[in-house]
């Protein structure tokens, strides 16, 4: 009998609606993890990545509060092709140790379904290696992109330049074990697409209890 929680990775490309099916995921009953939200910990007021950060770039990415300039640091990723990689030598090890507490936390509580948000996963291994499934929100492009000039603030340009630095569309479908369109779709009805989903998992974890 397997009693392990079942390990749901989610993804999906900036402005797909991957926050907001997380978010849908929790209010039915599952431990989330999110990724993002921890590495914005480690980059935070005095986090666990700054000394190193200003250690490897400099003190002029950290800005008065001690924590990332996240537009200084967003400039010199676009310029500076190695500049992404020695950032994430430094934040990624950090957040997968905190994943990885909280994941180990959930178990001890009984939790019994866990989903990590990770917008990365496809890009990452260490991260597919840690996950039973993987589930991708999926949306149009052109919708992608005006969801994230209008969530984000930022200029359309930028946005493109962020989705450039991301895994393709057809990279992260081919990842997928099962996929939410989400694209012309009501809040509700997305929300009964998760729905759907959820008692699915919790369907297979009951057979796995067998």
């Amino acid at each position: 009998m397997d009693l392990s929680p079942l390990r749901l990775g989610l993804t999906g490309g900036i402005g797909s609606g991957k926050s907001t099916v997380a978010g849908f995921f929790a209010q039915y009953g599952a431990a989330v993890i999110d990724a993002d939200v921890i590495s914005r910990s480690t980059t935070g007021p005095s986090g666990a990545a700054i000394g190193a950060i200003r250690q490897q770039f400099g003190s002029r990415f950290i800005d008065r509060s001690d924590s990332l300039d996240r537009d200084a640091m967003r400039a010199l990723v676009f310029s500076d092709e190695t500049a992404r990689t020695r950032l994430e030598a430094i934040v990624h090890p950090l957040v997968g140790q905190e994943a990885g507490r909280q994941a180990l936390a959930a178990t001890q509580a009984g939790r019994t379904f866990i989903v990590f948000d990770i917008p990365l996963l496809v890009e990452s291994a260490h991260w597919r290696q840690m996950v039973d499934k993987v589930l991708v929100v999926d949306c149009p492009p052109d919708q992608q992109n005006m969801r994230a000039v209008q969530r984000s603030g930022q200029s359309r340009e930028t946005v493109q330049k962020i989705i450039a630095t991301q895994a393709s569309r057809s990279l992260r479908l081919s990842a997928a074990d099962y996929v939410i369109y989400n694209g012309s779709i009501s809040i509700q009805a997305l929300s009964v697409e998760v729905q759907r989903l959820y008692f699915h998992f919790e369907l297979s974890l009951g057979h796995r209890k067998i």
